[in-house]
């Protein structure tokens, strides 16, 4: 197996939709993201979607081209568009990156009762690594299966032809590796 089948198997994680507690949906501006949320919910696979997010860390606001306050906003007003019910949607809307995002995910639904014991994540494609793990080590009694939607035109098949795909993966291996270290090192208390 080549280094770019192992970076591949590494980042892009993928799996089947299952009966779960819910759908977490970590923040970004990719609107697919809720659809394939919306869709999963239609199908009957959870009774819950949880969109998290305020806006991106490194900018401090939603993309200016956007009438969206929020992540969260925007996720919301799609989930709506795509027949969700008002009911069925929470909210965390003061995650600015992904690990917040799973940190506060993991609040609301404390907050509200509810045990996780499976959930679906709906993340980018080249997200899914990183995500999952965030996710997983917020909700360590859960099973976590990965629902991602290619975006931006990276997927699994082409990420390694293109500069932003490489750009795109190698920055998410670096991330894993330094974000993970930071949170080692909490848990360790050094």
């Amino acid at each position: 197996m080549s280094f770019i089948d192992e970076y591949t198997k590494f980042i892009f994680l993928e799996d089947e939709p299952e009966q779960a507690d819910i759908i977490f949906l970590p923040g970004s501006g990719e609107g697919a993201l809720a659809v394939r949320a919306a869709k999963l919910w239609k199908a009957g696979y959870a009774p819950l979607i949880l969109p998290s997010g305020k806006y991106a860390k490194w900018t401090g606001t939603f993309p200016d081209d956007s009438s969206w306050e929020t992540e969260w906003a925007y996720f919301h007003h799609i989930l709506r568009e795509e027949g969700v019910p008002e009911g069925c949607i929470w909210r965390e809307d003061q995650a600015t990156f992904t690990y917040e995002n799973a940190l506060r995910s993991r609040e609301v639904t404390d907050a509200a009762g509810l045990l996780v014991k499976k959930a679906l994540l709906c993340c980018q494609a080249y997200h899914a690594r990183r995500a999952s793990l965030y996710y997983q080590v917020c909700f360590p009694e859960a099973e976590i299966l990965v629902c991602p939607v290619v975006t931006k035109g990276v997927s699994r098949d082409n990420w390694h032809r293109t500069e932003q795909g490489i750009d795109l993966v190698l920055t998410e291996m670096k991330h894993c590796g330094t974000q993970f270290g930071q949170i080692l090192r909490e848990a360790a208390g050094i």
